[in-house]
């Protein structure tokens, strides 16, 4: 009986997996812990700020998926708009908030804007390195130099106890969030700036005119400033409220006159891409180390986790 009882339990062990095998469950699908496979391509343009960060993003990212090519372009936030706005690229990449005229024109190609913040940027205002006299300068001044009236050529023309020397200008060009944040922050108005003066979207030209001319004055984001520090220096910014240096904790803290939060936007059309949902998806998981290793100021995790629950 006892053999029989064994042969019986076989002979039904043997139906029960052929009744699997003919649609009864699901074979196995492999190991749950197998990273998904994604092809295609995903375009990017915008921001010189931000490019270090999304590039960085992206080197990762393609390396965990091989399938995938990332492009990353630096047209400037305007001008980088400018393409997302025709469905040109999946995501553009903003040192400003985008405008309610970019939406209406996203609008007209049937896609809405998604606004993720990445870090924070503080805008350094920057000299020679061997300018030893200049350790703050007030927004006041800063106007005097930078507005579109502007008839200052050198630097005793606006503080008397500065130096007879030539002034020389280098900032972003018109097409660059970074040029239409600091116009407005500091001349009163976006776009509202002097045009004499040496213009570039990308941020190593305008490091290489500072740290070139001792009697130069520039502007661009703070990470550029921390790569580039030991030949060209920052200068405190005095708003009204004393003068503060750019650091991660006056930054983060909006205590430093010229912080400000940095964006990506993906339009909703490319997240409707799997490859491109994933692609945000891990940019916000692994923002807070990448933005810290491009010596950028990450956010609170907590708004990592906020933007990754509305990407969700």
């Amino acid at each position: 009986m006892k053999r029989r009882f064994v042969g019986m339990a076989a002979a039904l062990t043997a139906v029960a997996l052929m009744v699997s095998a003919c649609g009864g469950e699901k074979p196995a699908e492999g190991p749950k812990d197998e990273a998904p496979k994604f092809t295609g391509e995903i375009k990017i343009d915008g921001s010189s700020t931000v490019f270090p960060i999304t590039e960085a993003v992206a080197e990762d990212f393609m390396k965990q998926y091989k399938d995938v090519k990332v492009s990353v372009g630096i047209s400037g936030t305007s001008g980088g708009f400018k393409k997302w706005v025709k469905g040109e690229t999946d995501i553009n990449d903003a040192s400003r908030p985008i405008k309610a005229s970019e939406v209406e024109e996203a609008k007209k190609v049937g896609y809405e804007a998604i606004e993720l913040p990445v870090a924070y940027d503080g805008l350094s205002v920057v000299v020679h390195k061997d300018n030893t006299w200049l350790q703050c300068i007030t927004t006041a001044e800063l106007k005097a130099i930078w507005d579109k009236d502007s008839t200052v050529k050198k630097w005793n023309e606006v503080n008397p106890a500065w130096p007879d020397q030539e002034i020389k200008l280098y900032g972003p060009g018109t097409d660059s969030g970074t040029f239409e944040y600091f116009t407005e922050h500091i001349n009163g108005k976006a776009l509202q700036s002097r045009a004499d003066y040496t213009a570039s979207e990308d941020d190593n030209v305008l490091v290489q005119g500072v740290s070139g001319n001792k009697g130069s004055l520039g502007y661009f984001g703070y990470a550029y400033y921390v790569e580039h520090a030991a030949k060209i220096r920052a200068v405190a910014i005095d708003g009204g409220k004393g003068c503060v240096e750019p650091k991660d904790e006056t930054i983060s803290g909006l205590t430093y006159p010229l912080a400000r939060l940095i964006y990506i936007y993906p339009s909703s059309k490319a997240m409707e891409r799997p490859e491109v949902k994933e692609f945000v998806k891990f940019y916000l998981q692994n923002a807070p180390k990448l933005v810290a290793e491009v010596k950028y100021t990450p956010l609170a995790q907590a708004k990592y986790d906020e933007a990754l629950a509305k990407v969700k």
